[in-house]
């Protein structure tokens, strides 16, 4: 999931504090975005950091149980855009959080708000724990080796908190964001960047990992790629780390809060085109997905770790690796502070309604909620736990429940017609999902503890 939903369909140099979460009224324009732009702009809202992620669903699937899961959720994601196109052609309304005014009243408006705020956290924690990880070994690759690995600047945790407070939180007090919105685009750049560097070190990487860290590759270490049992594919894994694919997944392709300011902005408007360019877009980033996923598990198979960058901690000093590490160290640290923006701005909504601009609130809410992400990423002890909670709770309520609930609710289509019957079943299949998921992973949690 990006966060471009919440900033970038709209003009991000004019947006501030006093501007709606997302607004309910077409922005003004002599020319809309053409269709390619407008699929660029929606890839841009479904790729972040969930592709780091994807690997790891593969490795505890299976890769034709990961293609399957893979299908079903970007299948439901398009169909669960189809009913939003709908809501918006037959109701005018063009913000997520209205819909859900009109189909549950002011209850309704109020849950989607929590909900993208948690789910905005989520990103968050999920962008400052690859941080965490990332940014010690980068500074390694300029170290020499006979460097003590005990010192403080090799402490992802306390490199993480000065960050943290010298970069990410003065950059969350702006109340506008400016020229900061349009770097989003570069972090969609490097994730492609990320996928093709993926695909080109999969034959530079042993398996498993000799012990050393010398890359010395020869026929040897290939053979032994393939008759390690733990280094081969496997086509079906069934297991309890199973429950972290689909909210994985769902996190992944989360860009419905950007669709309708997407459509919007489409030159000629129509549902059908906008459908289009909902179905190129996402297909563009299954594809995408499905690659860097392959390619991950095909390099480390049931080594992989839930974070893929982590694996190529392996190759401390090659240069294609450092610049991936480099390039999304740099789109993380100007990512957060964009998703915070639209974060505050749901909690000031709840809590204080549409009261004019306060100083005090807007660096109340900006410590609070950059405090609370902080410590989840400093605490949790693995990145895998925010994909799934949140995947399994606000990402499938948002992709899926949301969707079909407004449909059902806000359409005059009687309840036998195509539509309504795949609303329910789209609600029941994410509901079940995300249960049965979040279930799951707090049952191992609690085995496990």
């Amino acid at each position: 999931m990006s966060i471009n939903g919440e900033v970038c369909r709209q003009d991000v140099a004019a947006e501030d504090e006093a501007t709606p979460l997302l607004s309910s009224e077409a922005p003004s324009r002599v020319r809309g975005a053409s269709f390619t732009s407008s699929v660029f702009n929606l890839m841009n809202a479904i790729m972040g950091s969930g592709i780091l992620g994807l690997a790891y669903a593969m490795a505890n699937t299976g890769i034709v149980g990961f293609c399957i899961l893979l299908v079903l959720v970007s299948t439901m994601a398009a169909y669960s855009i189809h009913l939003l196109l709908k809501l918006c052609d037959q109701t005018g309304i063009t913000s997520y959080e209205d819909l859900g005014l009109r189909a549950l009243h002011r209850p309704g408006k109020v849950i989607v708000a929590i909900s993208i705020l948690i789910q905005n956290m989520g990103a968050m924690a999920s962008y400052l724990f690859i941080l965490k990880s990332e940014l010690p070994a980068s500074i390694t690759s300029f170290l020499s080796s006979d460097t003590p690995r005990d010192v403080w600047y090799l402490d992802g945790r306390v490199l993480l908190v000065l960050i943290a407070v010298c970069v990410v939180l003065p950059l969350s007090m702006l109340t506008k964001i400016g020229l900061l919105g349009y770097t989003s685009s570069l972090a969609f750049f490097f994730m492609l960047y990320f996928t093709a560097v993926v695909v080109i070190k999969k034959w530079s990487i042993p398996c498993p990992l000799p012990l050393n860290t010398s890359l010395d590759l020869g026929v040897d270490q290939f053979a032994q790629n393939s008759s390690d049992p733990e280094c081969s594919p496997k086509l079906f894994v069934f297991s309890s780390k199973s429950a972290y694919a689909i909210p994985t997944m769902a996190f992944s392709f989360l860009c419905h809060t950007a669709i309708l300011p997407i459509y919007c902005e489409l030159d000629r408007p129509s549902k059908s085109r906008m459908q289009k360019v909902s179905n190129v877009g996402i297909s563009l980033s299954f594809l995408v997905y499905l690659v860097s996923a392959l390619f991950g598990y095909l390099t480390f198979y049931s080594h992989v770790n839930s974070e893929l960058l982590q694996g190529y901690h392996y190759l401390p000093r090659d240069m294609v690796v450092l610049t991936v590490r480099l390039a999304i160290l740099l789109s993380v640290l100007l990512t957060v502070p964009l998703i915070h923006f639209p974060a505050r701005k749901a909690a000031i909504l709840l809590l204080c309604g549409s009261d004019a601009f306060s100083w005090l609130i807007h660096v109340t809410a900006t410590i609070v909620i950059l405090g609370v992400v902080l410590t989840m990423a400093v605490l949790v002890p693995d990145i895998k736990n925010v994909f799934g909670v949140v995947g399994s709770t606000t990402s499938s309520l948002l992709l899926f429940v949301f969707p079909g609930i407004f449909y059902f609710r806000i359409s005059n289509e009687p309840l036998r017609s195509p539509d309504t019957f795949g609303a329910a079943i789209l609600v029941v299949l994410g509901v079940l999902m995300g249960a049965a998921s979040f279930s799951v992973i707090v049952i191992t949690w609690v085995q496990s503890s």
